[in-house]
Parts: C-alpha cells; sequence; structure tokens
C-alpha cells in the first residue's frame, strides 16, 4: 500500500537564493544601523529596529505564508523596497561594489521569480 501523496512545491535554486538574499538583506540592515550611526542612540533603535521592520514588511506581505494575500504587484513593491534599502546602506556604508552586485543579482532573482508567479 502507498500512502498518499502530498504535492510538496518545488525548491529550485532561485528560491534558494532568494532566501540568501533575504538574510543578506536583513543582516545588513542590521550592520547599517549599528555602523552607519551614533552609539547608542539612534544606532541602537535603526540597528535593531530596520531589520525588524524588514522582516514584518515581508512576513505580512511577500512570505510563501503571508498574513495578507496581495497582487503581485504588492509584492513586488514590498521585495523592491527591502532590497533596494540593503544595496543603498552598502553604498552609504562606502561599498559600492557589494551595493550594486546585490542589487543586480537582486533584480535579476526577482525577474525570474515574477515571470513564475504571473505565468502561475
Amino acid at each position: 500500500m502507498n500512502a498518499p501523496s502530498t504535492a510538496q512545491p518545488k525548491i529550485g535554486f532561485n528560491d534558494l537564493l532568494r532566501f540568501v538574499l533575504e538574510l543578506f538583506a536583513i543582516v545588513t540592515l542590521g550592520i547599517f544601523g549599528f555602523t552607519a550611526f551614533p552609539l547608542p542612540w539612534p544606532g541602537v533603535l535603526i540597528g535593531i529596529g530596520a531589520p525588524l521592520f524588514a522582516i514584518l514588511l515581508w512576513a505580512l506581505f511577500r512570505s510563501p505564508k503571508a498574513v495578507f494575500a496581495v497582487d503581485p504587484f504588492v509584492k513586488a513593491l514590498v521585495e523592491i523596497a527591502v532590497f533596494s534599502s540593503a544595496a543603498i546602506a552598502w553604498w552609504v556604508m562606502g561599498q559600492p561594489i557589494v551595493a550594486i552586485v546585490f542589487a543586480v543579482v537582486a533584480a535579476v532573482s526577482g525577474v525570474i521569480n515574477g515571470r513564475r508567479e504571473f505565468s502561475a
């Protein structure tokens, strides 16, 4: 007897890349808050608050189990906001190469994911 199979979504390379990009963006916002602003205030507030705000946005609108079911356009706007914030943070911290590479990889990954979402 075979047990009934439940369809598991296929996780591809781009899905893993997007997860790493998301983690990188969140860590980047924390690093930015602690290094670009004077400590203890506002550095601690921004160093903790910026990543928490990005996580909140992602959980509410962009994650696979998002709280709010929104249009793919809104999902894209949230993703652009989080990833561009991280790229801008690297630029402001004096790391333009990291900023550009991150922005390009995030943009290409987002386009690939967007094409998949709109075709489904």
